[in-house]
């Protein structure tokens, strides 16, 4: 299918018109309906109802959407990886969560530079659901999350067993700051700690939350490998009797993509989980 097909139907349902459409695509606006025509003929299906105040998405239209947003991703991840450069033979696509992103998903790419010094590397950071759809969709060959799907065309192995512990600043343990690490944390700890359900302060992103903590003061929860540096030097302290809750990392990726370079990867990146490194993720004000 014409990429330009579903580049134009997405433009008419983000401007909500197909004269918004033609006027931030460049082109008249009968050039917009006969993308439109075209693009209905090949689905067999009316995307749109059209009327005077704009243009509204049929349920065909709307079940269209994820897909023609599949299909431009696709394309211009094609469009950035090709052609490969002469010293390339293929392209590596990891993906992983934020949390993760440092150090794990760094010293993974630095180790695949350093071993696999003839391969692309192109890595991503993002949500879980969106690095899971893009696996499922054969545009990234591996991503690193926390909560795995499970469907017969992904391999889910389990790369780190790890918990969530509560911690506090020694000088001052004040306020409880809540950390979103996800729907299943999120019943565990309000089923294990229901007056600390409404908390005053919360983060979405645990590295963010692990500064305010050691600025500010506080409590929370945090991957033991994170906090481990600052327990070491008496700088935090962990809450006493306070519940722990398990926290995996997962290594998935599609079955059919399954490789021996991926596996070599793969390989280097279990390395680089056997490591003591440090992962307490503390950022550099220079930066």
């Amino acid at each position: 299918m014409d990429i330009e097909l579903a580049r134009t139907f997405l433009e008419i349902v983000r401007s909500g018109s197909l004269v918004a459409a033609a006027e931030r695509l460049h082109v008249t606006q009968t050039a917009i309906s006969a993308r439109v025509q075209k693009l209905e003929q090949q689905l067999d299906s009316q995307l749109f109802i059209r009327s005077r105040t704009g243009a509204s998405l049929t349920p065909n239209g709307e079940a269209f959407v994820p897909y023609a947003k599949q299909l431009l991703h696709t394309w211009e991840a094609a469009r950035r990886d090709l052609p490969l450069t002469d010293n390339s033979l293929q392209v590596l696509r990891i993906g992983g969560e934020v949390s993760l992103c440092n150090p794990l998903m760094l010293d993974w790419v630095g180790v695949l530079h350093e071993r696999m010094p003839h391969h692309a590397i192109r890595s991503e950071v993002g949500a879980s659901d969106s690095l899971l759809d893009k696996l499922e969709a054969g545009t990234l060959d591996a991503a690193l999350v926390y909560q795995p799907i499970y469907s017969p065309g992904l391999q889910v192995e389990q790369l780190l067993e790890e918990k969530l512990i509560r911690i506090q600043l020694k000088r001052k343990p004040e306020p409880y700051v809540y950390i979103d690490w996800g729907d299943a944390f999120r019943r565990l700890h309000d089923e294990a700690l229901p007056d600390c359900t409404r908390p005053d302060i919360s983060f979405n992103l645990g590295p963010l939350a692990l500064q305010f903590i050691l600025e500010h003061g506080g409590s929370g929860y945090f991957r033991t490998r994170v906090v481990q540096s600052y327990l070491d030097r008496g700088v935090l302290e962990r809450v006493p009797q306070a519940p722990e809750f398990p926290y995996p990392t997962w290594l998935v990726y599609p079955r059919e993509r399954d490789s021996q370079v991926l596996q070599q990867a793969f390989d280097l990146l279990r390395e680089v989980v056997a490591r003591d490194s440090d992962w307490s993720q503390r950022w550099d004000p220079l930066i």
